[in-house]
């Protein structure tokens, strides 16, 4: 397993973010248009089995449960490759989103295309947008670093996420990139 860290090539603040349509656990089909008029929208480009993502899968399911009443749309995108990584196929992603609690949409990102026009490089891989989905935040979600139990110190994307819903400047940070392991391309 390599530790991969976020990118910052392709989307930088202000980036407008890439629309999509990508198929949801419920069955829906997900597009930007369905998180017109919230006040920030967080994609996280995430998946199953890493074992980066699975000690964060608490944070963020306290993220939406927190702050969706307040205005925030969350979107969770699963791009790994499904065929090398059964773990994160489709069958399995209600399984992991009812075992974490979340109640966002997870979707997932089968041709990968909405993961390469984001450039996201890592799993968890968070991007904070505003209303009009423009960059805000592309970051870590917090300090710790995938540790069972380990307590962050910092919350750099609860931080962002408070900023903008409280109508504030959101710092655009490049040295506190996430990390975690890479996208399983095909």
């Amino acid at each position: 397993m390599v530790l991969t860290a976020s990118s910052y090539l392709k989307m930088k603040q202000g980036s407008e973010a890439p629309d999509f349509q990508l198929k949801g656990i419920d069955g829906k089909t997900y597009s930007l248009a369905d998180f017109k008029g919230k006040k920030g929208l967080l994609v996280v480009f995430m998946c199953n089995h890493c074992p980066y993502v699975q000690p964060k899968a608490p944070k963020l399911a306290q993220l939406f449960n927190d702050y969706s009443g307040k205005g925030l749309g969350m979107i969770g995108v699963n791009a790994n490759d499904a065929v090398k990584y059964p773990e994160d196929g489709f069958p399995k992603m209600a399984e992991y989103a009812k075992k974490f609690g979340w109640r966002f949409p997870y979707v997932v990102d089968e041709r990968q295309a909405t993961a390469h026009a984001y450039d996201a490089a890592c799993t968890p891989d968070p991007y904070l947008f505003d209303a009009e989905f423009k960059l805000v935040y592309h970051g870590r979600i917090d300090d710790a670093h995938g540790k069972p139990h380990e307590e962050a110190q910092t919350n750099e994307l609860e931080e962002a996420v408070q900023a903008l819903l409280a109508g504030k400047p959101v710092k655009f940070r490049t040295d506190v990139p996430s990390t975690g392991c890479n996208v399983k391309w095909k």
